[in-house]
């Protein structure tokens, strides 16, 4: 299998898994709102689970180092299998949560709230799980984060009022999101094989860990989405008709969706032993920047935002900067 110890490219593949995060969900604006978001969830679900399976037996599987994905799913303990799953299933609930905020809320707002408060939180867990790095940068860019948050939250508020729209129920989504987001990654990285010269018995890679990761956030789909439709956060109740009845370009947009993200969550984790969890994660997880240029430049989410909207935006990336280098440097302090 490909493995990664370099930690050069350990930072590149981080930046590839940041870029994947924060894009992934433009193929759901691709589509248009009449398409619902507990319709598009499926779809999305399922290329997460090809994709994983994909990378399984191609980059899992060729090469001289390591094992390959059938034999190191062959001599996996249950309790490591078990842990990845379970991250799938935090991760699942976390994110159909932060796609609910996301219809409510936008793309620019939903991110960095969310995905902010799943960014900082994630870090102190996973540094307390292994503490590598240095403390002062690590954390001292996780505060600038924090700042960031800040930043965007006034900003939503400010074109809230703008427009007369509610506030609370986008807000408390993204922050319930962040929290089960911010839980997910620890679970997996528990179960990886921190070196494979020799092997860890029981222990898995990276790529077994993301099938099971994604047969988890799949399981978790089933049992919680149609809950989601039954009982939605806006608009009325869907049902699983129209979601057969989609056409093969919304469903195709929807697997799309699916492997843009996977492809983040595969090299991220391929990412940790040469990095460490904390610092994988952190790095990864700065997808908020890429989500919140999207909303903002492409999809114009802020054009009709009050004056002085542009200078908090642009302190809110300003911040994420700083927490991002700091973040980076951390490994050679």
């Amino acid at each position: 299998m490909v493995l990664v110890q370099n930690y050069g490219l350990a930072v590149f593949l981080c930046a590839v898994a940041m870029v994947c995060w924060g894009s992934w969900q433009n193929t759901q604006n691709l589509i248009g709102k009449s398409w619902r978001f507990e319709h598009y969830y499926w779809d999305f679900s399922i290329g997460i689970l090809l994709f994983a399976l994909l990378m399984a037996f191609t980059f899992g599987s060729i090469g001289n180092e390591g094992r390959s994905f059938l034999p190191d799913l062959h001599q996996a303990d249950l309790k490591n299998l078990l842990s990845a799953a379970i991250g799938g299933v935090i991760w699942n609930m976390g994110t159909l949560l932060l796609v609910a905020a996301i219809s409510i809320a936008g793309m620019s707002v939903a991110f960095p709230i969310g995905g902010g408060i799943g960014w900082t939180l994630g870090i102190v867990i996973n540094y307390i799980g292994k503490p590598e790095g240095n403390p002062v940068f690590l954390f001292g860019g996780t505060a600038f984060i924090v700042l960031a948050i800040l930043m965007s939250m006034q900003s939503y508020r400010r074109l809230a009022e703008n427009q007369n729209k509610p506030t609370l129920k986008g807000i408390l989504l993204s922050i319930l999101a962040g929290l089960c987001i911010a839980m997910f990654y620890r679970f997996v990285a528990s179960s990886l094989a921190s070196d494979f010269s020799p092997a860890e018995a029981g222990k898995i890679s990276s790529y077994t860990a993301v099938v099971f990761f994604s047969l988890g956030a799949l399981l978790c789909t089933a049992l919680v989405n149609p809950i989601f439709m039954a009982r939605p956060v806006q608009g009325e109740p869907v049902s699983m008709s129209g979601w057969i009845k989609g056409s093969s370009r919304t469903h195709l947009l929807g697997l799309l969706g699916g492997a843009i993200w996977c492809l983040g969550n595969s090299v991220s984790f391929m990412s940790v032993s040469a990095a460490s969890p904390a610092i994988s994660y952190g790095l990864s997880n700065s997808a908020p920047v890429v989500a919140a240029l999207w909303g903002i430049f492409v999809w114009k989410e802020f054009k009709d935002a009050p004056k002085g909207t542009n200078l908090l935006l642009s302190l809110m990336f300003l911040f994420y900067l700083i927490g991002l280098a700091l973040i980076v440097y951390s490994r050679f302090a």
